[in-house]
């Protein structure tokens, strides 16, 4: 994101960074930046579906540094893509770019693919920890930079746009601010950090600051791109050293020292360029303006949202489109920025996820839910143009929205005001399962089970998944009415170097269902209580139930925890095999609690005996199994499927059910 090389040359002049100790301040954290940053940076898993339980004791880990240090933390994250689309190809460039490094990601190279779960995680932490943030309706980089300047706080951020934009703050470089490392000095405590200022980097190349802005389009940014428009333009025989790596950026700062105004050296720019049309002249001009403008400050939209909770005005254009009623629960990120991108551009990204990208994207399987969405939102109007990956390319399906049985009761400009009970039909429909199915479970646990029921009917699994996804979900539910009581012990014992792909494919499916449930039931008004993803689902965890399983352990010799416990268990494993196709087995063998606690006991402590001789530089026998398991049952079975039923499978796969 942002100015292309701009990061790296400055972090190769590193004289315009201030060292500060950081501390009673507001600070404005670009959310997306934040969580990518924390979740990389902790080193969490990648490949197995993600561990939210651990990303969520990260940003509590975050959060509580910065309270310690009197710091006022506030969010602002991504909303919907800009209905301009001057980031179109941006966009879908790195949507290509994600799908290779989920690939190679798959076969254990290290490639940084957010789970598609985490966004949402953050949300539901950050609204625990009472940690003030907003969802912008478009990007947030031009928000964040206004309320910064007017509230005269630093910004947050690894995108280099921060180094453009004139905050009178400064900017603070994730990559430099050492939040683990929070010190003192006398009774205050402060995170040692970098700041950077504008006028700093201004006056080492001794150019105005307002041609910054002139400066990152030249450059190229998100929004232009001059080689995409055939445009080469070279500045490196002004630098000092022209075979330099960043000799164009260094020349190109040298030869604006001439200009006190940025329109004058766009104007310059165009005569270096030779000879064009006058039609082109005019594109390649409003291209550079456009690249400038997103760096002009306006009033900030959030700072009153921030301060008495009132919703920003929607644009123009969006008036009429998108509902009044929709701006506070967007803003509060109670509602997804998906709805913006399918009323406004009939489009939707769907997230790629660390897969076998031989198999159908796992998004398939959840389509007829957004289908329902896209109904609610759409009618019966136009299709909605989704981006997914076939194979290891991104193609783009033309979706038919779904307007059918009570749906058709409700309309997009009232849905607020609809009949709760009315809203939680259309939820259950969509997800094909009985009221009466959920009324003996916790509120808490009726959405995940609805899911649970629809990705039996969908998918099929074998029943060690099935199994493995129950204990998951009460291991969370024991971490939920436990929490004070220390880490539940399934989570400890993990297998982190195994991996199935096809068990990853079926949990991918599973999560995909699980998130667009979560947005229709979130677009509904929430009928049924939304889940806490980090006490739902941790795909480490899976992987390592489903491996005992399929070495002969039952799934009640991996179950610890209370009597009411197993029976909630069972109860939630009758009731969803009831959706199952294949009429799986209920386990029989009901080993005794003792034997099952002393079992897990001796096994928590071999693994800890075994960290301690890590620690030490012993070396340490590793019972795990880190080959990558391909041919599956799931796997085996879905071909087998997808060989019987060739145009069945085909349609499924590229039209959705209509």
């Amino acid at each position: 994101m942002g100015v292309q090389g701009l990061l790296s040359f400055v972090e190769g002049n590193s004289q315009v960074y201030r060292d500060i100790r950081f501390s009673n301040n507001k600070l404005i954290i670009d959310g997306s930046n934040l969580y990518h940053m924390l979740y990389f940076g902790a080193g969490l898993d990648q490949r197995h579906g993600g561990e939210y339980d651990a990303f969520q004791d990260v940003i509590g880990k975050f959060i509580k540094a910065l309270r310690d240090c009197g710091i006022e933390p506030y969010v602002v994250l991504d909303g919907g893509t800009d209905t301009s689309d001057n980031k179109y190809e941006t966009l879908r460039k790195r949507a290509e770019d994600r799908i290779l490094k989920a690939n190679k990601a798959a076969f254990g190279e290290e490639a940084n693919v957010l789970p598609s779960l985490a966004k949402q995680v953050v949300r539901q932490t950050l609204a625990d920890l009472k940690v003030p943030f907003a969802q912008c309706y478009w990007e947030a980089d031009r928000e964040i930079a206004s309320l910064a300047s007017e509230w005269r706080c630093p910004v947050l951020s690894n995108d280099s746009d921060f180094y453009v934009f004139d905050l009178p703050a400064g900017f603070l470089p994730i990559s430099h601010f050492k939040w683990e490392a929070v010190a003192r000095n006398g009774n205050q405590s402060f995170i040692p950090c970098k700041r950077y200022s504008a006028s700093s980097f201004c006056a080492l190349f001794n150019i105005k600051r307002q041609l910054l802005p002139a400066f990152a389009a030249l450059v190229g940014n998100d929004y232009v791109k001059l080689r995409e428009m055939n445009i080469y333009l070279s500045f490196a025989s002004y630098a000092l050293t022209a075979r330099d790596r960043f000799a164009n950026l260094e020349g190109l700062l040298r030869w604006l020292r001439d200009f006190q105004q940025p329109e004058d050296a766009l104007v310059a720019a165009l005569g270096l360029m030779g000879d064009m049309s006058r039609q082109k002249r005019a594109e390649v001009l409003n291209g550079l303006s456009t690249g400038m403008e997103e760096y002009r400050l306006t009033a900030s939209h959030l700072r009153q949202f921030f301060s008495d909770g009132t919703a920003p005005p929607l644009l123009p254009d969006t008036l009429g489109v998108v509902p009044d009623w929709a701006r506070l629960p967007l803003t509060q990120g109670r509602l997804s920025s998906d709805v913006t991108d399918v009323l406004m551009l009939h489009r939707m990204k769907l997230a790629t996820a660390v897969d076998d990208c031989s198999l159908p994207s796992a998004n398939l399987t959840s389509r007829p839910i957004r289908q329902v969405m896209f109904g609610l939102l759409m009618g019966g109007r136009r299709k909605v143009e989704e981006f997914d990956r076939e194979g290891l390319r991104l193609t783009s399906s033309s979706v038919q929205p779904v307007v059918r049985g009570v749906a058709q009761q409700l309309k997009l400009h009232s849905l607020n005001e609809a009949e709760p009970s009315l809203r939680l039909r259309v939820l259950l429909e969509t997800l094909g399962v009985s009221p009466t199915t959920l009324r003996k479970f916790p509120p808490h646990l009726r959405l995940p089970l609805a899911v649970t029921c629809y990705w039996l009917q969908h998918v099929a699994p074998p029943s060690e998944l099935l199994h493995a996804l129950l204990l998951g979900l009460l291991q969370g539910d024991h971490r939920r009415e436990e929490a004070a009581a220390g880490v539940c012990l399934l989570r400890t014992l993990t297998c982190p170097h195994w991996m199935d792909l096809g068990v990853a494919h079926a949990y991918n499916q599973w999560q995909a269902c699980l998130k667009d449930a979560i947005h229709l039931n979130q677009l509904l008004g929430l009928p049924l209580k939304e889940p806490q993803i980090a006490w739902l689902f941790s795909g480490t965890v899976l992987h390592h139930l489903v491996m005992r399983m399929r070495k002969g352990v039952s799934p009640e010799q991996l179950f610890l925890g209370s009597p009411s416990s197993r029976r909630l268990f069972n109860s939630l494993l009758d009731t969803t095999l009831q959706y199952h196709p294949e009429g799986l087995s209920v386990p029989q063998q009901t080993p005794a609690l003792d034997d099952l606690f002393d079992l897990f006991k001796n096994l928590q402590l071999l693994e800890e005996e075994a960290e301690e001789e890590r620690a030490v530089g012993k070396s340490v026998v590793d019972y795990s199994c880190d080959k990558v398991l391909v041919k599956t049952r799931y796997r085996t079975k879905e071909r087998s499927h997808k060989a019987q039923n060739p145009e069945l499978f085909h349609k499924k796969e590229r039209k959705g059910w209509d």
